[in-house]
Formats: C-alpha cells, sequence, structure tokens
C-alpha cells in the first residue's frame, strides 16, 4: 500500500525533530543502503565541488616535517566530501570522517575499500569514526585540529527538538580542539541575520574565549540559498 500524504508528512516531521538522535540516521542510513545493491554517496545539501573553493586554500600552510594537516569532517554521514579533500590536497592530511551513527561508518569504509581511493599526497590518511561531535575532547587534545568541516550537521541539531543545546556544545568542543590558525567551516542554508548572531552569542566566553566570524555566499541550488560561515577561534586578552 502506497503511504498516504499525511503519513508521508509525519514521517518527515517526526524526523527533523529527532535529527539529534543516533537512532535516527541508524535507520535513515539503513533504509538508504538497502534500497539498491549498488552505494551511492548521499550528499546534504550539495558535494565537494561546490565548496571545494572554500575548504582547499585553508590547507596550504605545509605542516612541520613528518606532521599532517587534520582535517576533520564533522558528521561526516555517506558524503565523498572527505574522501574527496583526502584525494585532492597536495600537502599531506589526515582526513577523520565522523559520525555518531556505525551505520554510516561501515558504509563508507566498505565503499572506500572497495574502490581503493588513492591520494595526491601519498603521504595523507583517511579515516572513519563513530564519534558523537559533542565530545570531540575524548579524540583531541587541545590546540589539535587544522580544520573542522560542517555540512549540515549544525543545521540538524539546531533545527530538532532538542538539539539546539547539544549545537552550542558541538560549537564549543571545535573552538577547543582547533589550533589558534585553524578554522571552522559551517556549510548551511541558514540566512545570516539569525546564523552570524548564534554564532557571535555561543563563541563568546567572558574573559575565555571568542571567535572572529565571517560568511560568504556559496551560491542557490533548486531556489535555495547556502552560505559558508567560517569560524576562527580567538582568545580573549586578560586584563
Amino acid at each position: 500500500m502506497t503511504p498516504s500524504y499525511a503519513e508521508n508528512w509525519h514521517k518527515k516531521t517526526e524526523m527533523i525533530e529527532n535529527m539529534d538522535q543516533k537512532t535516527t540516521w541508524d535507520r535513515f542510513y539503513a533504509q538508504s543502503s538497502s534500497r539498491s545493491t549498488t552505494f551511492r554517496n548521499f550528499e546534504w545539501f550539495f558535494g565537494f565541488d561546490s565548496v571545494r573553493d572554500f575548504i582547499m586554500p585553508l590547507l596550504q600552510t605545509r605542516p612541520p616535517p613528518d606532521a599532517l594537516l587534520h582535517v576533520l569532517d564533522m558528521g561526516c554521514g555517506t558524503s565523498a566530501l572527505g574522501p574527496c579533500i583526502y584525494r585532492h590536497s597536495p600537502l599531506s592530511v589526515l582526513v577523520t570522517c565522523a559520525d555518531i551513527s556505525p551505520v554510516a561508518v561501515r558504509l563508507m569504509q566498505e565503499h572506500v575499500q572497495a574502490r581503493a581511493v588513492q591520494p595526491l599526497n601519498c603521504s595523507s590518511q583517511l579515516r572513519f569514526m563513530e564519534m558523537d561531535c559533542t565530545q570531540l575532547h575524548k579524540h583531541y587534545g587541545s590546540s589539535s585540529v587544522d580544520l573542522i568541516v560542517d555540512k549540515g550537521t549544525t543545521d540538524a541539531l539546531l533545527r530538532s527538538k532538542e538539539g539546539k543545546g547539544k549545537a552550542s556544545l558541538v560549537l564549543q568542543q571545535c573552538l577547543k580542539v582547533l589550533r589558534s590558525s585553524g578554522s571552522l567551516l559551517q556549510f548551511s542554508d541558514e540566512d545570516p541575520d539569525a546564523r552570524l548572531l548564534w554564532l557571535e552569542t555561543e563563541t563568546w566566553q567572558p574573559g575565555m574565549m571568542g571567535a572572529d566570524v565571517v560568511v560568504q555566499e556559496v551560491g542557490e541550488l533548486r531556489g535555495v540559498f547556502y552560505y559558508c560561515y567560517k569560524v576562527t577561534p580567538r582568545l580573549i586578552e586578560q586584563r
């Protein structure tokens, strides 16, 4: 029996309200993969080619000898974004594709192993990890990451019923693990009037931490405008 419009609307609403829950994404990726015998990357908003000019210029600073630039694709799902950074970076990078869903992580591991994805720089590394991004401190030390890419993850948290607090925690965690020269890129369809105010409010901690926030328009896709919010940690001098 074909689901009615009301049933489909209810399922969509239920998913949006629970996008901060691991079980929601486990179910989503399991159902998506069951519809086809051939793996296909699922891209939220857009793919790597749409945002490569925002990402790759931030990977131009050569790391110390025998070191790698650390890149985190936060809430990677089954996107090709992380593997594309790994494939196209001329400098040596360690790209970590992290997601709260072990189903998504397993699908990506199997896909990359089957395709034998090769990096542009032979020293680069690619890994996939199950990770709750509200707990980045359990996986990274302070000032240890060069670039964090967030393509829709914060949007999902902010739009879920109980995710706003988690979105704030994720942002604070990102600022703690980023190097002073590092950046967080949030790709979003949220209007700058709303997102800039939220970012500037959430990144300010009296006497401790702040951030510089700038926005650029990515472009229009299917009638929706998308933006890149670049967040750079900034220490506030104590007097």
